[in-house]
């Protein structure tokens, strides 16, 4: 269970806050009372969730690059965190067949200077380091792949998320296990579906790319409509996030692993399926279109199995994908109003820990 009065008085380390999921992570660190330093480039998208939702005003906002080591490691040093999140990544598909060496070197290289920043840390308690759903090797098959499924993958992306994840293993194993220490760091890695929700304003990603459309009054443009992907509500992965920062801390190396954060099987849909109900939701009766430009290849099928989440952690999902929806699309309806979004945030965030009844 997520213990709220775990988290007040703590102080946390975000890499990526100013990205879309690490934006609503902060909001929900302050909303526990957590002491909370951020550590990533600027926003990533105009606009952006970080600057609309005021992010900064209740956090330590540290501006620098994971693939600089001596910036990150001063951050750390001063910061003297005993929980670090570390999501900061170029995390689109089709950018990294135009950036491939940014994209490994931020997504590997920025993992192994983090876990180096943290080994000179004695603070820290608990790493939680975020990939991908994407980090497993896509066999095309229906069933979800588990923690011990294949690592790699086809396109830069994908077979950086593998590298993070060997680059994680490799350090619990030399430098975070029991054998180096009763001291040391637990660190463990997690792994999230497709991941949506209000704010995210990412080039060439469906919701975001649905919802631009939407406020301009335009047709969609579709590349794949039969790709399937496991959508699941922003809130969901970083409450998984959250509970498995507080095994690594209370509980140490018997939760120093991978953990899959994915949906049930019923929020496993088309994105042919996704956008027609969006569609419906915002009221419009115009179709979409079909993109001639393809983009480089992806992936039809992939799925998660939370099961081990479910099992060790009592992590589940809370929110079906038709309410997932239905938030989002009330979300950006607030936006497009020009309401306070860090208010709208924060209510959202009570609304979801509400309805999770193993919040103490």
């Amino acid at each position: 269970m997520l213990k709220a009065e775990f988290w007040k008085g703590k102080r946390v380390f975000v890499t990526g806050h100013t990205g879309f999921k690490g934006s609503w992570l902060c909001l929900w660190l302050d909303k526990l009372g957590a002491s909370v330093t951020g550590y990533a480039l600027p926003p990533p998208t105009e606009p952006s969730l970080f600057e609309m939702a005021s992010v900064a005003k209740s956090m330590q906002s540290i501006t620098g690059d994971v693939t600089d080591l001596a910036s990150l490691q001063r951050a750390l040093d001063a910061a003297q965190p005993e929980i670090v999140i570390h999501m900061a990544a170029q995390s689109l598909v089709r950018y990294s067949y135009d950036q491939p060496v940014e994209t490994f070197s931020t997504n590997v290289l920025g993992t192994t200077h983090l876990l180096e920043a943290v080994r000179r840390v004695p603070s820290v308690r608990a790493v939680v380091a975020v990939t991908s759903d994407k980090c497993y090797y896509n066999e095309e098959w229906v069933w979800g792949y588990r923690e011990d499924s294949r690592l790699g993958g086809h396109d830069p992306y994908s077979a950086s998320k593998a590298c993070a994840e060997l680059v994680v293993a490799s350090y619990q194993q030399s430098f975070f296990s029991r054998r180096a220490g009763s001291n040391v760091a637990a660190v463990g890695s997690s792994r999230a579906g497709n991941v949506i929700g209000g704010g995210d304003w990412a080039a060439d990603r469906l919701v975001p790319d649905i919802l631009r459309s939407l406020l301009k009054n335009q047709p969609t443009l579709i590349r794949n409509p039969q790709a399937t992907r496991p959508w699941q509500h922003v809130l969901e992965p970083l409450h998984g996030y959250l509970m498995l920062a507080e095994r690594l801390y209370t509980d140490g190396h018997a939760f120093a692993s991978a953990w899959n954060f994915g949906p049930p099987e019923e929020s496993e849909k088309t994105v042919g399926w996704i956008i027609e109900r969006l569609y419906r939701l915002w009221g419009v009766t115009f179709e979409w279109e079909r993109d001639r430009d393809l983009g480089p290849p992806e992936s039809t099928f992939l799925k998660l199995d939370a099961s081990k989440a479910r099992a060790n952690l009592g992590w589940r999902p809370k929110l079906d994908l038709p309410t997932t929806l239905d938030w989002i699309v009330k979300w950006t309806r607030k936006y497009e109003a020009g309401e306070d979004m860090r208010k709208v945030c924060t209510e959202e965030i009570a609304r979801f820990m509400a309805i999770d009844t193993t919040v103490v």
